[in-house]
């Protein structure tokens, strides 16, 4: 985070830290993968190191495509409108460092379940198939939102097709499958599911509460059509998008 900040403070770009994200967790992953040879189960270590690896590089790559040729992000601008006094080191609290404890937080389970001796176990089987799910709604949310918004008939709609018919979060909702999933990989008892228990629920407070979902929504919120699509649309969890009151019922 703190190579995130020089490079950010240099372009004059704070959003920079958005693409230090994922490359974080994915350092978090190889230092511990790293640091617990000789300790954990080897096929526990990948596993997890590998999953974190995938998701985390695939994030950073994917927002630094979509942010290239662009300014700064409206978060992070009015933000650090707000701010008083030397305006680098006020985002540099405010946005780095506490990004910076977040990951370190939200990794507890990347960074425990590589020292568990036990080999890999039912949980950690579920936890690594929930990953999995997670990691492929959030690139296919990705990939139909870019493809959608690279046409320019559709400039100005709001995006209502594929998985965003069914959740107006997919990418969203993929990540809280992805860490809830890391977090079975370190449940192989009750002492490491109580320390790393903290880790997917920030997580998911994050992404429906915090700077996901409830933030990416004020902003949509007086975009043309954003209501009726609320309105037909679930919020977070996927479910078939509801049909518009007064709607004719389907015959059969």
């Amino acid at each position: 985070m703190l190579i995130a900040f020089a490079i950010g403070r240099a372009k004059g770009l704070h959003r920079i830290v958005d693409i230090a994200w994922g490359i974080a967790f994915a350092a978090v992953a190889s230092v511990s993968w790293l640091l617990s040879d000789g300790y954990g189960d080897d096929g526990r270590r990948a596993a997890v190191a590998l999953a974190t690896l995938l998701w985390g590089t695939r994030l950073s790559v994917h927002i630094a495509r979509r942010s290239r040729g662009h300014g700064e992000d409206p978060r992070y601008a009015r933000m650090l409108a707000r701010g008083t006094g030397n305006r680098s080191l006020y985002a540099l609290r405010k946005v780095y460092l506490l990004q910076g404890a977040l990951v370190w937080l939200v990794s507890l389970p990347v960074q425990v379940a590589p020292l568990l001796p036990e080999p890999l176990d039912a949980p950690a089987a579920v936890g690594l198939a929930l990953w999995a799910a997670g990691v492929f709604l959030e690139a296919t949310g990705d990939h139909q939102l870019a493809r959608f918004k690279a046409d320019p008939a559709h400039k100005g709609r709001i995006m209502d097709q594929g998985l965003w018919s069914w959740t107006r979060h997919p990418n969203y909702f993929g990540d809280f499958l992805v860490w809830w999933g890391l977090y079975l990989t370190a449940c192989a008892s009750w002492q490491t599911a109580a320390l790393t228990v903290i880790s997917p629920v920030v997580m998911s407070g994050l992404l429906i509460f915090g700077s996901g979902k409830r933030l990416l929504e004020n902003h949509m919120a007086q975009r043309p059509g954003y209501a009726a699509y609320r309105a037909r649309t679930s919020g977070f969890f996927p479910r078939p998008p509801r049909r518009p009151a007064g709607a004719p019922q389907p015959r059969n």
